[in-house]
């Protein structure tokens, strides 16, 4: 499929980037993850599609909601500062409790709401049209892409690393990235890695690279580091000036970063904001679901989904398989089973991976996917609970 991993050549090249939390784009989307939660740990039912844009020492939220219970500006607010204070920033140029804070929330459109409601014998329909993908590999035990995941890795243990006082010369804001070499479709070692991160003032570049260099060999496979010419750690210099301050973040703008690194297709829609009537959440985290069960079965060794929906009808219009000239299994089969399998309505998939749930702040960095499911429901289309059934396919 176009998009997906060259399976015809022997040997490549690919890379995949991640950001960390505190990245401006990452911020804004922790911020609108955060109203999430709030709506629907009051209301399961709430409705949210919120925007975050950050500046410096600015917060800004627009967009619409629906809830059962009141909720109040104040305490939409709080959680918005929350969010930021958690991420770590109290510096001069975006500070959790200095900076200026304004709110444009308002209710959601009735047309909207009237499209997407269940009522009568209408089941609760789509919250827009469009295309969503799902994808799994066997090239990482997390079924992920391993350029995404090693770049994923290495930022979240920089954050970790930051947070606990062991490496207080790291600021918030950083990117990563992984370029892998492939032979026969499987990785096999690390071209380069290229770390960018905000530092406090007075270290050098050299001085950074020296304690970035650890965090990325306790990450990469053993005698998987670069050669030295190919280990890049803030290349320009100097990153002290960062976050909002340095640029500005909205909601949504990671989208690659929060799937597959790129070795997969994407539809196009962002995660983070949304409740889970919003099929361009829920509906990617469906597909991702089947996708990994299809490997985890070993039905085949990648595995690409697609969904398409129109807004305000429950059904799924279309569900197409690609196994990537690695499946045991027609995929023709494989779709007429999955229909069966899964209900993919708006609701079905809300009901089977319980997603009414406050679970989402946690899913605003370091990727949506090939993350361990939580006790409470977080993550919970990682689990592998269609393996068996599946595997009777075959």
């Amino acid at each position: 499929m176009k998009g997906s991993f060259p399976v015809s050549r022997t040997s490549y090249l690919f890379t995949s980037e991640s950001v960390s939390e505190g990245h401006p784009d990452k911020v804004c989307d922790r911020i609108s993850d955060s109203v999430v939660d709030l709506f629907l740990g009051k209301d399961p039912l709430s409705r949210v599609a919120c925007e975050t844009l950050t500046t410096t020492n600015q917060i800004v939220l627009a967009g619409e909601v629906r809830c059962g219970a009141p909720v109040d500006g104040d305490e939409i607010e709080a959680v918005a500062r929350a969010a930021v204070k958690d991420i770590g920033y109290e510096q001069d140029g975006f500070h959790w409790q200095k900076s200026a804070f304004q709110n444009f929330l308002h209710e959601q459109s009735v047309d909207i709401a009237m499209g997407v409601d269940a009522s009568g014998n209408k089941d609760e329909g789509a919250g827009d049209q469009g295309i969503m993908f799902g994808y799994a590999t066997n090239e990482t035990p997390e079924l992920m892409p391993a350029p995404i995941q090693y770049s994923h890795q290495i930022l979240k243990e920089m954050a970790r690393v930051r947070k606990s006082g062991e490496r207080p010369e790291f600021e918030p804001d950083a990117k990563s990235q992984v370029t892998l070499r492939y032979e026969n479709g499987q990785p096999v070692a690390v071209e380069s890695v290229v770390v960018s991160t905000q530092h406090r003032e007075g270290f050098s570049p050299a001085d950074i690279r020296e304690l970035v260099r650890p965090i990325v060999k306790g990450v990469l496979p053993e005698g998987w580091f670069p050669p030295e010419e190919e280990f890049y750690v803030n290349p320009t210099g100097n990153f002290v000036i960062g976050g909002p301050d340095g640029d500005a973040g909205l909601t949504g703008r990671k989208i690659i970063v929060d799937t597959y690194g790129g070795a997969a297709p994407h539809g196009g829609g962002a995660f983070s904001g949304k409740d889970p009537t919003k099929v361009d959440r829920s509906a990617a985290y469906a597909c991702r679901w089947l996708a990994k069960n299809v490997v985890a079965a070993g039905l085949a060794a990648k595995c690409t989904i697609q969904v398409s929906y129109a807004i305000g009808v429950a059904k799924p219009l279309s569900l197409y398989v690609d196994l990537h000239e690695t499946g045991e299994i027609d995929p023709a089969k494989l779709e007429k089973a999955l229909m069966q399998i899964a209900n993919l309505s708006p609701r079905g998939i809300r009901e089977r991976l319980g997603l009414s749930r406050p679970i989402y702040a946690r899913t605003a960095a370091y990727g949506h996917f090939g993350r361990e499911p939580d006790a409470d429901g977080g993550f919970s289309w990682e689990k592998l609970d269609l393996v068996d059934e599946l595997k009777s396919l075959a």
